[in-house]
């Protein structure tokens, strides 16, 4: 199955769209390490990007933290809310 979901965000007063995909999520995911966490998140901001909205996005990303901010954003949007219980 393949969850797509479009994701807008206002970043600065700047409108960026953004195509999410379980595949880039995916990947996203086990980009991560305990080292790494700007690299994976620049990667997963790029991928999903739209052309109309890189220029402001590669524009946006200059500033500190940028990155990991908007991916933090594009994650909380993108996964659902689970409820899990363990059984006793």
């Amino acid at each position: 199955m393949t969850v797509d979901k479009t994701i807008k965000l206002t970043v600065n007063g700047r409108e960026l769209t953004f195509n999410m995909s379980l595949g880039v999520y995916n990947r996203y995911i086990n980009e991560l390490q305990p080292t790494s966490k700007v690299g994976p998140a620049q990667n997963l901001c790029m991928r999903t990007v739209t052309d109309e909205s890189k220029a402001a996005l590669q524009e946006l990303m200059q500033q500190p933290g940028m990155a990991v901010q908007i991916a933090s954003k594009l994650f909380e949007d993108y996964t659902p809310d689970i409820e899990i219980e363990v059984g006793k």
